[in-house]
């Protein structure tokens, strides 16, 4: 008989163990492979067949794709293996030393989210490929949290999972149905330096990033005013002025300004609409000061997530929380497996409210919920038959 994978508690305490975050910034990013490669083991041994597939950006990323029986529709259970950087200083543990105090699991990436692919393994240790109507995925991916690289990579390569998708980010058990979308864009104003003594031995690119800046807010302004919509608790889309530089001295007219913005638009919103409108609005804004603009997508951008109320994975997830789907603001791999052509729900143990801070941690209550809501969903998606209950 194969070997069983450890407790579930053990399980979380290896996976909090392996440094795995990634960043943008090349001096903090690791590679996932260690996660892949321990989850993996685990999975052969509860007799899934186990595919890694390489993803762009180092010999030490890829995806986990495990299946367990065969035919069509089914199930994907999946989760990224990443996390984010940690400020070591605010940590009252060891980051990477899964700690219990006071009911709860404190660690990085217990709530966002290497709890939910412990979790996933947990709920899936009893089953047989023979009990299965229809196939089970776990998915497990890389890079989620700087770029989406894995699911991307999955997008690329075509890479056919299921037709129903639970991903296991924190929303406190609460199925979430709708999110809106992200857009990171920099935008560079460059002028001509010279002695500040006289402006006219320069051109400063802080008085034309100081227009832009102007025009920035007047059309957040616009796009709020024509773009409500009240399922979300900021029920606009959002623009933040997330960073912004310019010179290098008091006494040099500055020459160059560079400022880095986060959209986050409604479904319906499109990302290249956006994009569109203010590389016309800006250039527009300098008008014949002579300063130029540039701008440059910091990343691919996320398009916003719907998936209908009607859709049976959500149906199904309502009808096991006992709670209706929502929205929520942040972003999540969701609409790269809807490019796939599963319909999504989100839904995890851990809380957002947790995620990317010091002592980051996971209710331990919600491990037991979740394991018996999980495997609720696979009763209904691969042993019943991959449809709903007509009594839920």
């Amino acid at each position: 008989m194969a070997q069983q994978p450890p407790s579930l508690i053990q399980m979380l305490r290896e996976l909090i163990a392996i440094p795995s975050v990634s960043s943008a910034n090349p001096a903090l990013d690791q590679g996932n492979r260690a996660v892949v490669d321990r989850l993996a083991g685990w999975l052969e041994d509860l007799g899934f067949a186990v595919e890694i597939q390489p993803v762009p950006g180092g010999d030490d990323k890829a995806n986990l794709i495990a299946t367990l029986g065969r035919g069509e529709g089914g199930l994907v259970l999946a989760g990224h293996t990443d996390t984010v950087p940690f400020d070591d200083t605010g940590w009252s543990a060891d980051p990477f030393t899964l700690t219990e105090r006071d009911g709860r699991l404190y660690g990085l990436g217990t709530s966002d989210m290497k709890s939910f692919l412990a979790l996933m393994l947990e709920a899936v240790r009893d089953l047989r490929a023979g009990d299965l109507n229809a196939p089970l995925v776990v998915l497990a991916t890389a890079d989620e949290e700087s770029g989406m690289a894995g699911a991307r990579a999955l997008v690329d390569a075509e890479r056919r999972l299921g037709r129903h998708a639970v991903i296991g980010e924190p929303t406190g058990l609460q199925p979430v149905h709708v999110h809106k979308g992200v857009l990171a864009e920099a935008i560079r104003v460059r002028g001509h330096s010279g002695h500040s003594s006289d402006p006219a031995l320069g051109n400063s690119a802080l008085e034309g990033m100081h227009r832009v800046l102007s025009d920035i807010l007047a059309w957040r302004q616009q796009l709020q005013s024509r773009n409500v919509d009240r399922r979300f608790q900021v029920p606009v889309p959002t623009v933040n002025l997330g960073f912004i530089h310019g010179g290098d001295n008091p006494n040099r007219i500055c020459a160059h300004c560079e400022l880095h913005i986060d959209i986050r638009p409604l479904p319906g919103m499109s990302l290249e609409d956006l994009r569109g409108v203010l590389a016309q609005r800006l250039p527009r804004v300098l008008g014949e000061t002579g300063l130029s603009v540039t701008m440059e997508s910091l990343s691919p951008g996320l398009p916003a997530l719907e998936t209908h109320r009607d859709a049976a994975i959500v149906r199904a997830a309502e009808a096991l929380t006992g709670s209706q789907a929502r929205a929520v603001a942040f972003g999540t791999e969701a609409p790269y497996l809807r490019q796939l052509g599963m319909d999504v729900v989100i839904l995890g143990p851990g809380d957002i409210a947790q995620a990317h801070q010091p002592d980051e941690y996971l209710d331990a209550g919600r491990l037991a919920p979740t394991v018996s809501l999980l495997q609720g969903l696979i009763r209904r998606f691969c042993i019943e038959g991959g449809g709903i209950r007509h009594d839920a």
